[in-house]
């Protein structure tokens, strides 16, 4: 990573505990998430087609809604976790209260953006007139638990930047439980059908957004840092959200496109990309847990003065990185066989996605890497570059993919074009961590 030498045995071993200790509990947080879509879907699922196509349609648009806001939690964890190596916890949390105040702003705008438009963002992704209802009724109900969701990031954010990643997943567990046990209970015991599960994952989100700001407030007394909204604190959590904030639909973008393309390659193709496209987010979220380490740990590095030991971390974390994405890929090799037909058994469904994730296989050491150094440039607060960094790939990785239905190739082709950004997304990201340029000590940046 950099020309510094190699860390003894002991700073290694030291390294490797931190990472440990922070990204097995938020492995089990990022999971979580998930989670709570797809106990939705199996309530829902019972009460018929037209309203699980409307579920389909209302979740997609609100984890879209809720996806561009991630900079709430990465963010607040850069900032906190500074000032936390500095040893200012006063500071620190004061910055997070910052965050969740910025979050429940941002949740005030898009409910009254959704609530008045939510007919029309359905009917623009082309939903059924007997899905459309549905998806209308759960859409609003459940954008009135945007704010929560948001300040679920931000205090989430806030907690990493403090070190601790158990409480996420504790308060996510109780979460899914509470979820599927509300759920369950409105949607067939009340009567109210989807509509209940909306309310039911609302009463969840509230929940949930209610213990992280007893913790957060809690700390907040323990330190003497004020609760009160401070404009100038809120402005700069904004500013420094910003340029995430275009590397994320930056992102959103190359997935969409990459969607796109496999839908003009035929059914067996977007089935397949589906498919792919599934596993591939379970994987990045074993890297992202990496990832949230290296927020933390880089953060607090920095803000303690140490840029020796944030070089040496994030060199172990990559050697993490590239382990981890070795063996995801040999499990995708090994599985494929067996996990594919779990999804279908469409025999030209299998073959294409057969060949497909041979390519996403080959890719994951690649993507580990790439997951790393994202979040050590989180971490070190370097949001400007990574927003040119993803800007500059989604410019090479754009053209390539609308050529594939021309050239051929299908959707073994179209993944070599997934490889082929996550291998731009890689060489942007080495070459800020060779120059050191992200190396900015001191409690901000």
């Amino acid at each position: 990573m950099t020309q510094a030498p190699a860390a003894p045995k002991a700073a290694r071993r030291r390294h490797d505990r931190e990472i440990v200790a922070l990204a097995v509990p938020a492995f089990g947080a990022l999971v979580a998430e998930p989670l709570f879509v797809m106990a939705d879907s199996a309530i829902v699922g019972h009460l018929g087609t037209a309203q699980l196509a409307g579920l389909a349609v209302a979740s997609s648009l609100l984890m879209t809604a809720v996806s561009v806001f991630v900079f709430l939690a990465y963010a607040t964890t850069a900032a906190v976790a500074r000032r936390v190596g500095a040893g200012d916890l006063q500071s620190a949390i004061r910055q997070g209260m910052d965050g969740i105040w910025l979050a429940l702003l941002l949740g005030a705008t898009v409910i009254a953006i959704v609530l008045p438009t939510a007919p029309t963002l359905v009917e623009l992704f082309g939903t059924s007139h007997t899905a459309a209802p549905y998806a209308v009724t759960y859409l609003r109900i459940s954008s009135l638990g945007i704010p929560a969701m948001l300040v679920v990031l931000a205090a989430t954010g806030v907690l990493r930047g403090l070190q601790d990643t158990k409480t996420p997943l504790y308060v996510a567990i109780g979460g899914f439980v509470a979820n599927g046990a509300l759920n369950a209970g409105l949607v067939y015991g009340a009567g109210l059908g989807i509509a209940g599960s909306a309310w039911g994952t609302v009463i969840a989100q509230v929940a949930m957004a209610a213990v992280y700001l007893v913790v957060v407030v809690r700390g907040a007394r323990r330190h003497g840092a004020s609760l009160r909204p401070d404009a100038a604190g809120i402005r700069a959590c904004a500013q420094a959200g910003a340029p995430l904030l275009v590397r994320t639909l930056s992102l959103r973008a190359i997935l969409m496109i990459a969607t796109a393309v496999a839908a003009r390659l035929g059914d067996a193709d977007i089935a397949g990309h589906q498919i792919i496209i599934s596993l591939w987010s379970l994987m990045a979220f074993a890297l992202d847990a990496i990832a949230i380490a290296g927020q933390a740990i880089i953060g607090r590095y920095l803000g303690a003065d140490d840029a020796q030991g944030a070089r040496d971390a994030c060199r172990r974390m990559v050697q993490w990185g590239i382990a981890a994405g070795v063996v995801l890929g040999l499990l995708v090799i090994v599985s494929r066989p067996l996990f594919i037909p779990l999804f279908t058994n469409d025999q030209a469904v299998q073959n294409v996605a057969l060949h497909a994730l041979l390519m996403v296989a080959l890719s994951q050491p690649i993507c580990g890497i790439v997951f790393v150094l994202d979040g050590v440039l989180m971490g070190a607060g370097d949001g400007p570059y990574l927003a040119w960094a993803m800007l500059a790939t989604l410019a090479v990785f754009t053209p390539v993919a609308l050529l594939v239905p021309v050239f051929g190739g299908g959707l073994t082709a179209l993944w070599g074009a997934m490889t082929l950004m996550m291998t731009v997304r890689m060489l942007t990201l080495w070459l800020r961590s060779r120059s050191g340029r992200w190396i900015v000590t001191g409690a901000t940046r």
